[in-house]
Order: C-alpha cells, then structure tokens, then sequence
C-alpha cells in the first residue's frame, strides 16, 4: 500500500556523497532528489545564535524534519515555536531537553493541557480574553506561565501577509493586556510582520505599536517577542544585510518602557532552514516556454505555484549550455491546472526534455507543504556538502562557518 508523506517526523533514507550536483543529475534519476546540506543550516543557527540581540525561537512550521531540528540543536537553538500539539509532540520527541512555546493565538484546550502536562510546555500565545479563559481553565490556572499577548501590526513591508487572522487590535490590547499580566508569571508581547519582510523598518514601525500599546495599557511587560519574518534570498527578493534588522530590533527595543530585565525574541523560520535543501527535477515535456517537470504544487513548489515565489534555477548539463537565458513557466506532474508556476525562471532557451534543473532555497516550506496527491512524490534525499545556490550567511566567521555539524 502506498504510504503518503508526512513531513512532521518523517524518517527518510539519506545518503552522503561527496559527487557534485550535477554528477547526481548524470544517475538519470527517475523521480525528484532532494538535496539537504545541513551545515548551511548550521550556519544560519550559529549566526542568529551570535547576531541577534536576544533569543531565537525555531519556527518548525517552516520545516518539521528531525534531522534539521537536530541540526538547529546541535549549533545553540534551544527555544521552539510551536504551533501545534503534532509539533509538541515532535520536538519534544525528537530533542528532549528543548523549551517549548506554543506560539498559536488560537489552540484546542486538550493540546494545551497535554503541552502543559505531559511536555512541559509554559509559554503560550493569545491574542483574545477567550483564549486567555481557555489557558488558564487548560492549565488548572497554574501560576508559572509566560503568556504571549500577540498585537495585530501591519505586513505593508512583507512579501506575504499576516495581518489580518491573528492578533488583538488596538481597541482590544489594553484590556487583554491586563487581564493577562493577572494571570501570567511572566507577560510578554508579540507580533509577526507578514513573511519575507523586505525592509528592518517592518520591525520598528511594529514596536512602536507595541509602545503605544505597554503606555495605554500601563502594565510590567517581561517578553518583547518580535515574530518571524526574517527573510532569505530569492531572484527578485534579495533583502538587505540581516544585521541591519538586528540593529533596528535592538534599537527600538531599548527604548521601549520595560525593565531591564525584559527579554527580547524571535521566532525565525525562513531565514534558518530556506538553505536547509534544494531539489532536482526532470523535464519530461517541453511546450514553448513550458516545461512540464515532475514536482510541482503538491510538492515541494507551493508556494511557486499558489502564491508566485520564484526560485533560482540552473540546468544540469555537461558540457553547459551556451544558450542565452529565456524566462520559462513549470507544470508539475498532476493531471492538475492548478499545478503551474508561472515563474519567470530563467534558463538556457535550449532547455529540453530529459534534462535536469536544481531548483534552491526550497528548505522553508518546501518539505513542510509536499503531499502524495494523485499518486506523484519522492523522499530520495541526499545529504550535500557544497554550498547552497544562495546563501545570507556564506561570508560569515571563516572559523565559525567552518565548525560544521553534519548528520
């Protein structure tokens, strides 16, 4: 019987090979590869680990593999947003000793009480005096919890909104505010910019609403929690230095009226496993300027599909094509319409059936979205140990980058 994927806990066959990208692509693999190379995830947990000025909470919605979970361990990330009891579940399985934050405005009570109970779980989100009830009664009102009151703030600066399902708005902070520092050991508050936030101002314009929101509501606030929305490189996307993001957080955070003792987070996700892996697929149809290719949107290319996110391209020919590029669209194997990514991606115009194409930074969301539907999908994954094809963090400390944890 076919077994359909799972990302969360997923247990794949991996093989480490030290051939290049394009000598696999000369095995003529039948179905779709998948390229993992754990040491650029590394690399980007040891730079937030050192640069941000605070704590990083892994997003593992972004990618729920163990592997990389363990990676992110193994290189200083300790703290892990989670934001279901099946990610509670997982890391606590997979990493033991981690501190889990159940970072969802809006949970079931019996995936409270279990997080609480049986994993140890004290830290949770709200964005309502609703949910606020439900955690406490969840809880047995116990006294030892951070509560997370989450601030809607705008996306206007972010590649993809998230502005308009979860957060309290400003008519509603000041009370939820209160109630909540009546019920929290420590109260913190929240915020997510929208992801792929292309400017550090998306930051600052939201802990000014934060600002107004601790004035109005007058309470001791212990947790300054900036969100995700810490962006990667892609064709067209390419984001300023990630620094300058911490600097403008670190500013905004300092002139905030909280204690000194107040802590400052994050929850990147993205910007820690984008480069985590890519993938290489086949032509198995040239139409014009469509190529219909064997992954695609139920598979580790929704979001090329459903909301247009282009990716790097590069065909894997030997010798290279001297062809000049040409922008195609991909059709991925489905008998669905559906399954199209407009693009632009841009490759040689000689681009041909049986040809092979790596397709990168598919590490956020990419394994995290894949389905079996219609009977299409791989979980052939190789691990690698050359560099992503874009990378924010390959400049980073030569003797840091060099200290690599590997599978």
């Amino acid at each position: 019987m076919h077994k359909h994927h799972n990302a969360l806990g997923l247990a794949t066959t991996h093989s480490t090979v030290s051939r290049s990208v394009g000598e696999i692509a000369n095995t003529k693999p039948v179905q779709p590869v998948t390229l993992i190379r754990p040491h650029a995830a590394a690399r980007a947990a040891r730079f937030f680990v050192e640069k941000f000025p605070g704590r990083s909470l892994y997003a593992v919605k972004a990618n729920p593999s163990p592997d990389l979970l363990r990676v992110l361990w193994d290189n200083g990330i300790t703290h892990y947003d989670v934001a279901s009891i099946a990610e509670v579940r997982l890391v606590a399985r997979t990493l033991p000793d981690a501190t889990l934050c159940f970072m969802h405005p809006v949970k079931a009570a019996e995936a409270i009480e279990e997080a609480y109970f049986t994993h140890g779980c004290r830290t949770f989100s709200l964005d309502s005096l609703e949910e606020l009830e439900k955690i406490q009664l969840a809880t047995r009102h116990a006294e030892d919890l951070t509560l997370c009151v989450r601030l809607r703030v705008s996306s206007e600066h972010s590649m993809l909104s998230l502005a308009s399902k979860f957060g309290a708005a400003p008519h509603e902070a000041k009370e939820l505010l209160f109630a909540a520092r009546q019920a929290a050991d420590a109260l913190g508050i929240c915020f997510h910019v929208g992801s792929q936030a292309m400017t550090p101002e998306a930051y600052s314009s939201a802990l000014e609403r934060v600002r107004a929101a601790i004035v109005e509501a007058a309470v001791t606030v212990d947790v300054i929690d900036v969100g995700g929305g810490f962006p990667s490189s892609y064709p067209g996307m390419e984001p300023p230095p990630l620094e300058r993001y911490f600097e403008t957080i670190h500013r905004a955070f300092e002139s905030l009226p909280v204690s000194y003792s107040s802590e400052l987070w994050a929850e990147p996700g993205r910007a820690l496993c984008a480069e985590y892996s890519s993938i290489i697929v086949r032509v198995e149809r040239r139409r014009g300027d469509e190529l219909y290719i064997n992954d695609g949107a139920y598979g580790a290319l929704f979001d090329a599909a459903h909301i247009g996110w282009r990716f790097p391209v590069e065909l894997l020919r030997e010798p290279d094509s001297r062809a000049k590029p040409m922008p195609f669209s991909f059709y991925g194997p489905t008998c669905d319409d559906m399954d199209h990514m407009v693009g632009p991606f841009m490759l040689p115009a000689d681009t041909k059936a049986g040809d092979y194409i790596e397709i990168g930074m598919l590490g956020a969301y990419g394994s995290a979205m894949r389905t079996a539907f219609n009977g299409f999908g791989s979980d052939e994954t190789v691990i690698m140990h050359d560099e992503p094809m874009v990378s924010l963090y390959v400049e980073a400390d030569d003797e840091v980058a060099s200290n690599v944890v590997t599978l």
